[in-house]
């Protein structure tokens, strides 16, 4: 495994072997909805909270990547998660009934592939032969925590993005055969932009995605021609093209997307677009995946963002700092 300030090569071949995603009902609006495993009608059953609810669609997920890689829970080494509610909530009790070596992890919106990073590199050490890693998040309960809770009625401006209902998980092995690969990974530098609106996510945001874009390109002597796509996490409409115009210098054309912009199309009721953690990670590990399977894309960048504030640090005055981490997989051909 080569280190070169924050990008890893994986000489191991880890391989996404099979994916599981979940998504509530509004999600069912989305272009990739074909793409989802299941759509559930209600985003918490009677006498459920909205947190529960979130445990049961983390659950749902994992449950449908292992039945669809031909394994067994009980052969899964370890169970990597993260989600956006107290104390990884959700995730904590998932890992509660699904009885597998936790590592919780959070990076807001960006622990999807913070959690893949890990166990690509459990893999790759040998410590492990099988992981299921991903992330969620729930519309409700996220509101709920960093905003205002759906009964108020509050009013979001433009800039505003709406949380998805979704848990997007994937099982990880070495060398599995038909599967993509993961070549590289670039580890997320903490980079503050000096956005204090908690409310306009894309602006503090695409600083983050930047610098892990330039990095992985110049670490791994690439550029974004190279790729069949480059797709950011939940920048959202208007961070996107923040982004874009931060590499207006590049190539970038319709390689530089992003999953939040795209997530419910062009209905403007969801303002600038997508976010949560359950954002990217419903989009990789169902669409994305899905094109690599089939071999229209052989070479993609994903690249999750997360804004790394709480309601605390949001009320205390402070700014936003923001992360983005980034997995490279490729689809070899079949030999």
């Amino acid at each position: 495994m080569v280190n070169t300030t924050g990008t890893l090569q994986f000489m191991g071949k880890p391989s996404i072997v099979s994916t599981g995603v979940i998504v509530g009902p509004m999600e069912k609006q989305s272009p990739f909805a074909d793409s989802f495993d299941e759509i559930l009608p209600l985003e918490n059953e009677p006498n459920e909270t909205y947190e529960q609810a979130n445990t049961r669609f983390i659950e749902k997920a994992c449950s449908v990547a292992v039945k669809k890689g031909h394994e067994k829970l009980e052969n899964v080494d370890v169970f990597i998660g993260g989600d956006l509610i107290n104390q990884l909530s959700p995730t904590n009790f998932a890992a509660r009934q699904l009885s597998i070596p936790l590592l919780g992890v959070f990076s807001a919106c960006a622990s999807s592939m913070e959690s893949i990073i890990l166990g690509c590199l459990l893999l790759e050490s040998g410590n492990a032969k099988s992981i299921l890693a991903g992330a969620s998040s729930h519309h409700p309960a996220v509101e709920r925590q960093f905003r205002y809770p759906l009964e108020y009625g509050a009013q979001k401006p433009k800039t505003a993005q709406w949380t998805v209902t979704a848990a997007g998980f994937a099982l990880l092995q070495k060398q599995a055969k038909n599967a993509p690969i993961i070549s590289h990974a670039t580890i997320g530098r903490v980079v503050d932009g000096k956005q204090k609106n908690a409310l306009h996510m894309g602006a503090a945001m695409a600083p983050a995605a930047r610098d892990t874009i330039e990095r992985h390109l110049t670490n791994t002597n690439s550029k974004m021609a190279d790729y069949d796509i480059i797709m950011t996490g939940d920048l959202g409409k208007i961070g996107l093209s923040i982004l874009k115009e931060m590499f207006q210098d590049e190539d970038s054309g319709v390689i530089l997307q992003d999953a939040g912009a795209q997530f419910y199309g062009e209905d403007s009721f969801f303002n600038a677009g997508a976010s949560g953690a359950g954002c990217s990670a419903a989009v990789f590990f169902s669409h994305i995946y899905g094109q690599l399977k089939k071999g229209v894309f052989s070479r993609v960048l994903l690249v999750a963002t997360g804004a790394l504030l709480s309601p605390l640090t949001f009320q205390q005055g402070e700014t936003i700092p923001c992360i983005a981490h980034a997995i490279e997989c490729r689809m070899e051909k079949r030999g």
